[in-house]
């Protein structure tokens, strides 16, 4: 684990007035960057070593799903494996998916834990773990099908694990809210209480349809801050944004304040355009306590980055509650 870390970053360019802006390099990963792949997007990075790791979505040209692991010396420019990673039994013997997408990563305690939507009879949450990135343990499901965007705390809530996810259906969700789960030790899951609910139409109505979480939570002054995903059913399908929640330090079921604005949503043509056109979709927040990097999907096809000040996002968070 690293504990300091030179953070990608670019300040807010002057004519920006949003609390939020994106890298005027988008997108940092293209969705030709290894040779089979189709597109790479909703990934999942970590400060690792001298540099960086990840977890890397990307789907090939049969459009089938897995994660690949991937490095960076500075957070922009990846090294993506051209294989993808081969599970070893973990806690389980029972390590066969149909796929694997959309992965999370943060460390607990003395390994990374990586997180995906793992395809067994559907979609549920998939558990694995590493210490280096090379070699990858797969642990058991966390729950029955059908559930995605599963999302660790990097640290235990009173003595337990605890996991923020959505159940949902089988197909493209036209529902679904967020829940917290808990577990003693990484194999079984329990004690499921609600956190979030979508907002009324007239209320906030791009995040109507259906959220998620996004990237890990972290601890701030505030209470846990939480990147998540928000989704209206327009004319023209689903819209994909990002917003932003406090949830309370000792007791993460409940919300604090919650966005009632997006913090960004899809305007940029690479958000626009893709083979899911208007989605922008948050996995992985690096933070060094004062300025947050968030990489997010972008049309499902490739990978874009996004900055922040903490203290900004805070302040517009609680000034834009709907809670």
């Amino acid at each position: 684990m690293v504990e300091k870390f030179q953070m990608p970053w670019e300040e807010r360019p002057a004519d920006c007035k949003d609390v939020m802006w994106r890298y005027s390099q988008n997108p940092i990963i293209g969705r030709y960057d290894i040779p089979t792949s189709n597109s790479i997007f909703n990934s999942a990075v970590v400060p690792f070593g001298d540099g960086f790791a990840g977890v890397f979505r990307c789907d090939n040209k049969a459009v089938q799903m897995n994660i690949f692991a991937g490095f960076s010396k500075d957070g922009i420019h990846w090294d993506i494996q051209h294989e993808p990673i081969q599970f070893k039994a973990g806690n389980t013997e029972m390590i066969e998916s149909d796929y694997k997408y959309d992965p999370r990563v943060t460390w607990i305690e003395d390994r990374y834990w990586i997180t995906w939507c793992n395809g067994y009879h559907g979609p549920t949450i998939g558990i694995g773990y590493t210490f280096d990135f090379k070699e990858f343990y797969q642990c058991e499901n966390a729950f029955l099908p059908f559930n995605r965007n599963g999302v660790l705390f990097p640290q235990k809530i009173n003595g337990k694990y605890a996991m923020l996810s959505r159940p949902s259906d089988n197909g493209h969700t036209p529902f679904g809210d967020i829940y917290i789960s808990y577990s003693p030790d990484m194999k079984y899951w329990g004690e499921h209480r609600c956190v979030m609910k979508v907002t009324p139409f007239e209320d906030s109505a791009w995040q109507c349809t259906k959220i998620g979480a996004g990237s890990v939570p972290f601890l701030t002054e505030a209470g846990w801050l939480l990147f998540y995903h928000g989704v209206i059913t327009t004319c023209n399908g689903f819209r994909y944004s990002m917003g932003a929640a406090i949830l309370d330090k000792e007791n993460p079921e409940k919300v604090l304040y919650r966005t009632q604005p997006y913090l960004l949503a899809p305007a940029a043509s690479y958000e626009m355009q893709g083979d899911v056109p208007n989605v922008v979709f948050p996995c992985a927040a690096l933070q060094d306590g004062k300025r947050v990097a968030i990489y997010y999907g972008a049309a499902d096809t490739v990978v874009g980055m996004a900055f922040g000040y903490i203290d900004e996002i805070i302040a517009f968070v609680k000034s834009h509650s709907i809670v």
